[in-house]
């Protein structure tokens, strides 16, 4: 271990790496204190507390934004919009034509698709801005409806402003610092939170619940181990190359593997099941004051079975198994890898090229995308299940955090062993 710091330290370039990354998150944190103009933030953090519905939403953008949103601070967008964005450039990937050529042009599409999605980032956090301002007067007038136009202007630029800033931020340290900007900014609003629970949880202690607190930091550490296999496992899956000559040459003849993830879609299935539940609520919201009884009395109904645990569980649930199915199918073809294989020359042994190799792989695919979706819809539940087991409100563990963290932490960590292992070799 102290081996390992040493080298990094001794790593001129591997050092200002780090140094850089900590900088900016040390920036991002001071900016996530910064309140954005003519809004008080302790009145908003006891409106976000009084509603229940509107805690939910506030806390899954608060989530991504890395913990910048309850504060409303001058970047309470965080990286939102920039994460939807990216999404939308994907689907649009397998949608449009046009987009899908780019995503097969190499280094030089996966520009063109990120400036695509820089530019979409934008709007999108001017509509965001806009939404969250018009749920926040929907829920308490005396906030927001005594700003003049003028100032709710300036609101909504300076949010989207801080949000173009953080994708600055996010990309100088994917170029120039070490692991993927936009995953270490989220890291790091979900470790500054980390105090603030283990707070919550230092109240609610005596010496009666100490049996349950040991319950709780067992499963965490489980839960953890557990992420971690998941997250690292796969089916590699034999590919062979045949032989071929080229004058004097002999070319292939060699095999390879193709891994297939357990968790292809990633924590994207979880953001999506959360979106599609948390937007009945919010229209619910809307129309609860209708003035037409039948819409009214609707809208409580709606209000009153979103806020049911045991049915926003179930439901959480079952959504985020069929969005991990529909988001794998969108980031991996089998009929396009079968295809790229076959052009390679290669092959699965046993299967004849094209056709019969795609059967094969979408047949794995499948198999293995139930373990992955099981996988991420206990995460996504975890709290639901922790505080029927705690038996408390405080006492619960966030899935969805733990998940991002491990895999920052995960990735992070590949890419300092590989800028180590380019320092050992650089000397032969």
């Amino acid at each position: 271990m102290f081996k390992v710091l040493f080298d990094i330290w001794n790593s001129p370039d591997l050092r200002s790496r780090i140094i850089l990354t900590l900088g900016i998150i040390v920036i991002f944190r001071v900016l996530a204190y910064i309140p954005a103009p003519g809004v008080d933030p302790g009145a908003l953090r006891g409106l976000f507390a009084g509603s229940q519905s509107l805690e939910q939403i506030i806390r899954l953008l608060d989530l991504f934004s890395g913990g910048t949103l309850l504060n409303f601070s001058i970047i309470a967008l965080g990286l939102n919009p920039y994460i939807n964005a990216s999404i939308i450039m994907q689907l649009l990937g397998v949608a449009i034509p046009k987009f899908e050529e780019l995503q097969k042009e190499g280094e030089y599409g996966r520009q063109k698709i990120n400036q695509y999605t820089r530019y979409l980032a934008v709007p999108l956090a001017l509509v965001q801005a806009y939404g969250i301002l018009i749920l926040i007067r929907q829920n308490s007038p005396e906030l927001i409806g005594d700003l003049s136009p003028l100032n709710l202007l300036a609101i909504i630029l300076t949010m989207t402003a801080g949000t173009i800033l953080l994708m600055w931020l996010g990309e100088l340290i994917t170029e120039q610092g070490i692991g993927n900007g936009i995953s270490i900014l989220i890291f790091a609003g979900i470790i500054a939170r980390l105090p603030v629970n283990l707070g919550q949880t230092a109240q609610v202690f005596n010496p009666q619940n100490i049996s349950t607190i040991l319950l709780l930091i067992s499963l965490a550490l489980a839960v953890i181990v557990i992420t971690v296999l998941i997250n690292e496992g796969q089916r590699r899956i034999l590919v062979q190359y045949a032989r071929r000559v080229r004058g004097n040459r002999l070319f292939g003849g060699q095999s390879t593997h193709l891994p297939i993830r357990v968790n292809q879609a990633g924590v994207i299935p979880i953001i999506f099941a959360i979106s599609v539940l948390l937007f009945p609520g919010v229209i619910a919201n809307f129309l609860v004051n209708a003035k037409t009884p039948a819409i009214a009395d609707f809208a409580q109904k709606i209000t009153a079975l979103f806020q049911n645990q045991t049915f926003y569980g179930i439901a959480y649930f079952v959504l985020v198994i069929a969005f991990t199915y529909f988001y794998t199918a969108v980031i991996f073809n089998p009929q396009d890898i079968s295809e790229n294989i076959q052009k390679q020359g290669g092959f699965i042994p046993g299967l004849r090229p094209g056709q019969q190799t795609a059967a094969f792989l979408y047949r794995v695919l499948n198999r293995i995308t139930l373990a992955g979706a099981i996988f991420l819809g206990l995460i996504a539940v975890l709290p639901f299940l922790m505080q029927v087991v705690t038996k408390s409100q405080a006492l619960t563990l966030g899935g969805t955090s733990l998940l991002i963290v491990v895999a920052v932490v995960i990735e992070t960590v590949k890419q300092i062993e590989s800028q180590l292992v380019m320092r050992d070799y650089e000397g032969f």
